[in-house]
């Protein structure tokens, strides 16, 4: 019988480039964002809130994340007929906003990354940044 199984993490290095990737990306845009980075049991390892990005969007960047690590899909893939349910049993920490995607590598997930303060679709395209910058899988 096994009692262990190999797992992939998220070095510090590729936690500051997604960070990084992401701050330019959406300084390039010109929309301040929210940066948080989860491992696969919802642990947020890195985060941050860029200057004059809306202070709430920590949260629901932070519920992004967790949403795409949990789950390994995108959090705005979260079927519409539980979004309400899902976020209140999981108190808040699960949610269908645009955002959120699953961080992968040759299929493996490692975590997730949750972008929030722009529009949906901003927030996706600077997480798709992060992704890239760090060779992940495309989303």
């Amino acid at each position: 019988m096994t009692y262990t199984r190999p797992t992939q993490t998220l070095t510090d290095a590729a936690l500051f480039g997604m960070l990084h990737a992401a701050q330019e990306k959406a300084t390039e845009m010109g929309q301040p964002q929210c940066i948080v980075i989860a491992d696969t049991s919802a642990v947020v390892l890195a985060s941050l809130r860029m200057a004059g990005a809306r202070v709430l969007s920590m949260r629901s960047a932070t519920a992004k994340a967790m949403t795409a690590a949990s789950t390994g899909n995108a959090s705005g893939a979260l079927p519409e007929a539980v979004r309400l349910a899902i976020g209140l049993a999981s108190d808040g920490t699960m949610t269908g906003l645009p955002g959120g995607l699953p961080i992968r590598f040759g299929g493996v997930l490692v975590g997730g990354i949750g972008i929030g303060s722009g529009s949906g679709a901003q927030d996706e395209e600077v997480a798709r940044a992060a992704l890239a910058a760090i060779g992940a899988d495309a989303v």
